[in-house]
């Protein structure tokens, strides 16, 4: 009997004006739903505006965004994070997200596809690598980049070479899932404490 399907959400960072998020976004979400093995929820935090100002007590517009948002996390038993590269690293969106968070990051694993343009978006994985740690989750050592994004997709958000990237996203979603699975297990036979 397989293992029930893994619970992904994944995260579109960038709630820059005129950002290219979505589009990396919606084609690493559609190959996602394509599998048996993961139950994609899709997070757009444009969608999820959290103040940047963190309390142990938020308020009651705090409370209202997080409570929009953190049960998705809370629920998710692995992420994939999209993300672009800004000023050599990601967006403070991003880093909101995270900081109003710990219990719902733990011992879980974190993949990424970032974009950007000569970098690729993988100094901001990079530095992700290291606050993800802080939180006790699992960063996947295999990530789809997308260097000089913008004339990789056509008008209608299609690669127009999907080749190496369909394979590379195959390959993280694979070790996304055998990390999401064995932490699953690991959860459910041993506590873990931080």
């Amino acid at each position: 009997m397989s293992a029930p399907a893994l619970r992904v959400a994944v995260i579109n960072s960038s709630v820059r004006e005129g950002r290219f998020g979505p589009t990396v976004a919606n084609w690493i979400t559609s190959l996602a739903k394509e599998r048996e093995d993961l139950l994609v929820d899709p997070i757009d935090l444009a969608d999820h505006p959290l103040p940047h100002e963190l309390s142990y007590e938020p308020g009651e517009k705090a409370a209202q965004a997080l409570a929009k948002v953190t049960p998705r996390l809370a629920d998710a038993e692995a992420f994939l994070v999209v993300t672009p590269e800004y000023n050599h690293s990601f967006p403070a969106s991003l880093k909101t997200l995270i900081d109003w968070h710990r219990a719902e990051w733990e011992t879980k694993p974190v993949g990424f596809v970032s974009y950007g343009g000569l970098g690729g978006g993988l100094r901001s994985v990079e530095q992700l690598r290291q606050v993800f740690a802080e939180l006790h989750a699992v960063t996947v050592r295999d990530v789809v980049s997308f260097h000089n994004c913008w004339g990789q997709f056509d008008e209608t958000g299609a690669l127009k070479e999907p080749a190496a990237a369909t394979a590379a996203a195959k390959t993280l979603f694979d070790r996304l899932s055998w990390w999401g699975l064995s932490l699953r297990e690991a959860r459910e036979k041993r506590p873990y404490g931080s």
